[in-house]
């Protein structure tokens, strides 16, 4: 059953993704190369995150989730990704769709340690729901 509930969050996570470049409509994002490179890396690194959530969830290892939720997506985590050094080159929505998933990893860690597994899945899928708002509205250059 459990695998089940993360094979369809990780499917849900990742179809709205799926954007035809022919037909793609998003905001154009420009920035730096060095600044470029660190934003798609800490998108990658967040993604292993996520990954390593769903493992830990599946072992019934809600306190190590709640810890690397937080340490490294939750609000703690914002000085580590260089947030507000980033932003400043973000449109206001991209802004708040990271802010968003940021307060929404630190809301996932206080959830997962209650233990709760549906409540546990229902935070983190607000943490991806961040990411795909971002995704789906704006692109970088």
């Amino acid at each position: 059953m459990i695998k089940q509930i993360i094979l369809a969050i990780t499917i849900t996570f990742l179809l709205p993704l799926a954007v035809n470049a022919a037909e793609d409509s998003r905001v154009m994002v420009e920035l730096p190369g060095h600044m470029k490179a660190h934003m798609l890396q800490n998108m990658r690194n967040h993604l292993v995150i996520i990954d390593q959530l769903l493992a830990l969830i599946s072992e019934d290892k809600f306190d190590q989730a709640a810890d690397i939720a937080e340490s490294e997506l939750g609000m703690s985590s914002l000085h580590k990704h260089g947030a507000a050094h980033m932003a400043q080159f973000y449109p206001k929505g991209m802004q708040q769709a990271g802010t968003n998933m940021h307060k929404s990893a630190s809301q996932f860690a206080r959830t997962a340690q209650e233990g709760d597994l549906l409540d546990t899945l229902k935070a983190l899928q607000k943490i991806t729901a961040s990411c795909t708002v971002c995704h789906a509205g704006y692109r970088v250059h």
